[in-house]
């Protein structure tokens, strides 16, 4: 079988977020934001004039919050911006006060703006601007306009904030691009573009290979399709280093296989490779940051399309970890290129196992689509995710892997069928489908990610979202955190 390997995306590496960051030198003639509670923390702001109060009653600026008021100077020129955040921001499931700078790339006029001395919590309020500012315009011919950028503040990490800006804008770029611009094969060069940036080695092992190396579930998903299946392989960091291994789901297209999927259910399944694109936000971030660890990135990426040989329900496939696997419904395959991804990983039980994926429907329907489901097998780590989630704005919910639902998994003919039985609970049952592909591993945690906001919110446009992936990154600095000058 011959397959085109066409390349269109990831040949120029990263995205360029030049125009939206500048650098601190930028800071001395750029306008002052303060981010306030409410008017009266306005009115008592230093450097208020009397005909900047007069201004704000004039204009019935009334300090409700997520609102921007401009201020003249006396010659009539921008002085200062001023945005409201309310008390506190409470229960917003935004995350706190810092993330609200998101807003401001799209309320402020253009031109260069600095965070006024005494921001709280600046870095996160940079790092939010930068999120705000993101726009997907591959695809657009007229010139976009120009969006205002922010001096980084001195006293912050202005790389760090630089590398995570840069690694959400990836993630968000790879999903929203459309599939016939972004198959597993530019996939692979997306990956490589990051791996070549870090210094990381990669391989990839490709189409029918995939039998002869022992994948045959992710051969199986992506062998109806013209575009090969392939199994991405990055390795980075020191060998004597703690081991940390990042599985995400790289699925193209899914048409839902034989048991096609709906057309509604079909017009946003570019984002089904949402999982590969948070594990590689996730690596660009800790490779800039040169944690001390030894990182591994697996990404099992094919097209799950409709062909004479596309794989059938009643199928019996085995897994690479010699698990035989009932096909119950073609439409749960995400779960079953993660198995053999995950029996890899397994094989060198790492000291942190992770996989991402826009795994199931079910998720959405018990938690939505801003709170991704959390599952590990480490009480410690996943309580450590929900701090730090909380704290920044990237969100996750702990669910169970709930040992009695185990049995809906069975098959009668296989060791385990890839759906649960009927529709009860079926984020669980995906979790649980995963977990029996880890053995030795002690840490695993899972998280079904939706990868896709419906709506525009602080952080972001409407469009693809690498859930979890800051709050991943923030987790691991937090333990590895040792800088190191080469890969």
């Amino acid at each position: 079988m011959s397959y085109t390997m066409e390349s269109r995306i990831g040949e120029q590496g990263l995205p360029d977020i030049s125009a939206v960051l500048a650098p601190p030198g930028a800071a001395a003639a750029a306008t002052p934001v303060h981010m306030v509670r409410d008017l009266a923390a306005a009115l008592e702001l230093p450097r208020m004039g009397a005909a900047q109060r007069a201004w704000l009653e004039a204009t019935c600026f009334t300090g409700t919050p997520r609102r921007v008021a401009l201020l003249p100077s006396d010659v009539g020129r921008l002085a200062a911006a001023v945005l409201t955040t309310g008390a506190g921001n409470p229960g917003d499931p935004s995350g706190p006060a810092a993330v609200l700078a998101g807003l401001l790339p799209s309320l402020l006029p253009a031109g260069t703006y600095r965070l006024a001395p005494g921001t709280a919590n600046a870095e996160l309020a940079a790092i939010a601007w930068g999120l705000g500012a993101y726009r997907f315009r591959r695809y657009r011919s007229a010139d976009p306009d120009a969006l205002p950028a922010l001096a980084l503040p001195e006293e912050i990490d202005s790389a760090r904030v630089r590398s995570i800006v840069e690694a959400i804008w990836l993630g968000r770029d790879l999903i929203n691009t459309p599939a016939n611009d972004l198959g597993p094969a530019e996939l692979e060069n997306a990956a490589r573009a990051v791996a070549r940036r870090h210094g990381a080695r990669i391989t990839t092992i490709v189409g029918d290979d995939l039998i002869s190396e022992g994948f045959p579930l992710i051969h199986a998903v992506g062998r109806a399709s013209t575009r090969a299946p392939r199994l991405i392989d990055i390795t980075w960091g020191a060998e004597t280093s703690p081991r940390v291994t990042l599985c995400g789901k790289g699925i193209c297209f899914d048409t839902g296989g034989l048991d096609i999927k709906p057309a509604s259910g079909m017009l946003l399944m570019k984002k089904d490779m949402g999982g590969a694109a948070a594990a590689l936000a996730i690596a660009h971030m800790v490779m800039a940051a040169g944690l001390d660890v030894r990182l591994r990135v697996l990404i099992p990426a094919a097209d799950n399309a409709i062909a004479g040989n596309a794989f059938r329900p009643g199928d019996v496939l085995t897994a690479r970890s010699g698990t035989t696997v009932e096909i119950g419904n073609t439409d749960a395959e995400g779960r079953l290129v993660l198995a053999d991804a995950l029996a890899l990983a397994d094989e060198e039980a790492p000291g942190v196992l992770v996989s991402l994926a826009t795994l199931t429907g079910a998720a959405r329907v018990a938690l939505g689509p801003d709170l991704p489901p959390l599952f590990s097998t480490d009480d410690a780590l996943a309580g450590e995710l929900i701090a730090i989630g909380e704290a920044i704005g990237d969100p996750v919910w702990r669910m169970p892997f709930w040992a009695g639902y185990q049995r809906m998994l069975d098959s009668e003919i296989a060791d385990i069928s890839n759906t649960g039985e009927g529709s009860f609970a079926g984020a669980v049952t995906a979790a649980l489908f995963l977990k029996r592909f880890v053995r030795k591993t002690t840490s695993y945690t899972h998280l079904d990610i939706y990868g896709w906001r419906p709506s525009a919110k602080p952080l972001g446009p409407k469009g693809g979202e690498p859930h979890v992936a800051r709050a991943l990154f923030e987790m691991l600095e937090r333990r590895h955190g040792a800088r190191r000058t080469s890969a």
